[in-house]
């Protein structure tokens, strides 16, 4: 596993260099999420060991605000291990890095580690417990069966 706060430069600077904008503090908490569940998809593993808060707007790393704050995004993962997961990385980047960080934020609102992390709290309630790794195993189990089903219907459509 890898410190978070790699994880977090590289896609701090990805972005900056593939949007030409820095990318917001919530965004890219939304995206180190959706990096971690990828991962959890592609590898089976964890990419790193920090834990997600349940934060009003969707998963947080506290880790992370500093870093953001100060913008002390220079501790870049080695070029062996951006290679390695290079897959994730992408994936991340075509599908969740286009969306508004209002619409990330909404899509964690439907994660069940987010939702049970939350417990009883209210809608605008602050909410530090942390989304425990296996209940984002399980949503990253939920998305790959709905891939897997996607991939099965368009195979069907093509030999009708």
């Amino acid at each position: 596993m890898i410190k978070v706060n790699k994880v977090a430069s590289y896609i701090y600077n990805r972005y900056l260099e593939e949007f030409k904008e820095t990318v917001s503090e919530m965004k890219l908490h939304k995206l180190l999420y959706f990096t971690q569940r990828e991962s959890l998809i592609q590898t089976g593993n964890p990419m790193f060991k920090e834990s997600f808060l349940a934060w009003r707007y969707g998963p947080v790393l506290t880790e992370i605000r500093g870093c953001y704050a100060n913008r002390e995004f220079d501790d870049m993962p080695t070029e062996d291990f951006i290679k390695d997961n290079l897959g994730i990385f992408d994936f991340v980047f075509s599908y969740y890095a286009p969306k508004d960080a209002w619409s990330l934020s909404r899509l964690t609102h439907g994660e069940y580690s987010w939702i049970h992390a939350r417990g009883n709290s209210l809608p605008n309630q602050s909410c530090n417990t942390p989304l425990a790794i296996e209940d984002i195993r399980k949503d990253a189990e939920r998305i790959k069966l709905r891939r897997f089903l996607i991939q099965e219907i368009q195979k069907e459509k093509k030999t009708c």
